[in-house]
């Protein structure tokens, strides 16, 4: 409301009465109320503020276990062990391998000179008697002691005249050519008078496929040379890392010899002990399920005798497992001299030595002829 003249009598100009004591009282009773209200209220927001801190780091320090105890607080589906989907169940144990009786055994391991696939050959043979073209390029008798711990391999130059049961006199390795597995395994136990417990025969294609399924093996090269075959490979001294082609290459020479087919049988017994090296390596045939594994591999590659199936051959090989490959012994059967017999050049048997190994082989004393 402004007076007659304009001016605002509220205004700083304005007259009236000068406040008087109870009108400041007022003014300052009214602002001390204000103020007083207003830390009430921060003190109760303060309060509220400590409670609900509280409340929390309690909670928050309460373990699960207790949270989930409590009926007022739901349970998700997810947190309920129950619905946790449950450990798969181990597998179980593999089946074990029967260990083989305590008693010597002699394995006869042929390799075959056929360029194709000797086991249909074999086969061919045994079932029509019809003659196929291939001979054992290797003749090994490999005779493992009662304990397994050692084994002893006689090789039989391939060129030795001998007996053939049902074929006559002729090198021994017309044998598999003209009655497969079966007449050459007859005309080894004939010469040398024992009793051959199981047969393995390996070809060319075999032997590659073998040695690099292995992952190669680690051949000491007692003769350095150049091969003649295939790639030419050269075989430094010491020891050699070779592949299924070099392998191969390895066990064929002779050309590269003096002593021809002397050297090359000596060289088939460094290979078949570096592969049994690479078999036995780290302890793999203590490996049940390895030993499972391995016999199915080489089942590709061997041509066995009948009745030597998967089970016995894992049987064997598991047998082998404390093999020390450094002590296996080897040797080569003896021959009279060399000579010529219906225009081939062949080696003439010395029937006393070899009676004589064949009985060490029966009493258990081929170690006195064959040696590390």
């Amino acid at each position: 409301m402004s007076t007659p003249d304009g001016s605002d009598p509220s205004g700083p100009n304005a007259s009236g009465p000068a406040p008087g004591p109870h009108n400041g009282s007022w003014v300052a009773h009214g602002r001390r109320r204000w103020i007083a209200a207003l830390l009430a209220l921060v003190l109760a927001a303060a309060a509220v503020v400590a409670v609900i801190s509280l409340n929390r780091s309690g909670s928050e320090a309460q373990p699960a276990a207790t949270q989930s105890e409590s009926p007022s607080t739901p349970v998700t589906p997810s947190e309920t062990p129950s619905d946790t989907p449950p450990a798969p169940a181990p597998p179980p144990p593999p089946e074990p391998i029967p260990e083989l009786p305590p008693v010597p055994m002699n394995v006869l391991v042929i390799g075959s000179d056929m360029r194709g696939v000797a086991r249909d050959a074999a086969a061919h043979t045994a079932a029509t008697g019809e003659a196929m073209d291939h001979r054992s390029d290797t003749l090994m008798v490999v005779h493992v002691p009662a304990d397994r711990r050692t084994l002893y391999i006689i090789s039989i130059n391939r060129d030795t005249w001998v007996d053939i049961p049902g074929f006559g006199g002729g090198k021994i390795n017309a044998g598999l050519q003209y009655g497969g597995i079966d007449m050459t395994t007859q005309t080894v136990q004939q010469l040398l008078g024992i009793t051959i417990d199981h047969t393995l025969m390996l070809d060319f294609g075999g032997l590659k496929v073998l040695v690099d399924g292995l992952g190669g093996i680690d051949v000491n090269v007692p003769v350095p040379f150049q091969s003649t075959h295939d790639t030419g490979h050269v075989f430094g001294p010491g020891v050699n890392h070779l592949d299924g082609q070099a392998a191969l290459e390895f066990s064929r020479e002779r050309y590269a010899f003096s002593d021809g087919d002397f050297q090359r049988v000596r060289n088939q017994q460094v290979l078949l002990k570096a592969i049994l090296a690479r078999l036995t390596g780290g302890g793999a045939l203590n490996d049940v399920n390895a030993v499972r594994g391995l016999v199915n591999f080489a089942s590709c590659c061997l041509t066995v005798n009948k009745g030597f199936d998967p089970v016995q051959a894992a049987i064997l090989a598991y047998s082998l497992r404390n093999l020390d490959v450094n002590a296996i012994g080897t040797m080569t059967l003896p021959t009279a001299g060399s000579g010529f017999v219906a225009g081939q050049s062949v080696l003439f048997p010395d029937y006393g030595a070899i009676n004589a190994v064949g009985a060490a082989l029966r009493e258990g004393r081929i170690g006195e002829f064959a040696v590390p």
